[in-house]
């Protein structure tokens, strides 16, 4: 697997996660990496994005919650999420783009998710 997540887990209402991201089984430093989830019932939607060549970017939901953070050297990712709430509850997917420039979500290697539980 060349995308591994790691670190999810159940917490209550308040607390914090750190999720990781694993990619060093690629031979490049993807132009951008990326954090997605899905809740049940909804479709799959970006939480966090980290980009070589810009700011981080996050989701409207979690802005001031979460925090992406990257060691491109490594090809590692991490998830800071803190203040968690129910509604957090989820898969969460790291992505990594293919190619060291173009962030394509399109276009992306996937690992397969590790879960998120927020009880209220």
């Amino acid at each position: 697997e060349l995308v591994v997540e790691s670190g999810g887990g159940s917490v209550e209402a308040g607390g914090a996660l750190r999720l990781s991201c694993d990619a060093s089984g690629l031979l490049f430093s993807p132009g951008c990496m990326y954090w997605f989830r899905q809740r049940p019932g909804s479709e799959r939607e970006e939480v966090a994005m980290h980009s070589k060549s810009g700011p981080p970017k996050y989701a409207d939901s979690v802005k001031g919650r979460f925090t992406i953070s990257r060691d491109s050297g490594k090809n590692t990712m991490s998830l800071q999420m803190n203040s968690l709430k129910p509604e957090d509850t989820a898969m969460y997917y790291c992505a990594a783009a293919r190619n060291d420039r173009v962030c394509n979500t399109d276009d992306l290697y996937w690992g397969r998710g590790t879960q998120v539980t927020v009880s209220s």
